[in-house]
């Protein structure tokens, strides 16, 4: 993962780490292939590129892990649906 930052928070007896990253990059990449009409074929849609770091954000919110993150769709539509991050959409078909 390029230019992710990695901050640790110390506060007694907890530490937690924070995983920062700029996806500006990202969002306009992705945000061209879906002009450029580049989300794939009927078969198998590229829908979206989501940084790891909103992956991460998504899973502490939930309290999930990454395992079952993968295999609950439900998980990857409700991304997928969230429109805070349609800049990633790719394929703006319904999933």
């Amino acid at each position: 993962m390029s230019g992710v930052a990695t901050h640790i928070h110390v506060d007694g007896g907890n530490v937690t780490f924070e995983r920062v990253q700029d996806c500006t990059a990202i969002a306009e990449h992705t945000q061209a292939l879906s002009r450029e009409g580049l989300h794939g074929s009927s078969e198998m849609r590229h829908a979206a590129s989501f940084p790891m770091v909103i992956v991460e954000k998504y899973l502490n919110d939930k309290g999930i892990t990454f395992a079952e993150f993968m295999a609950n769709r439900v998980h990857v539509k409700a991304m997928l649906s969230d429109p805070a991050l349609s800049a990633f959409r790719v394929w703006g078909g319904r999933v």
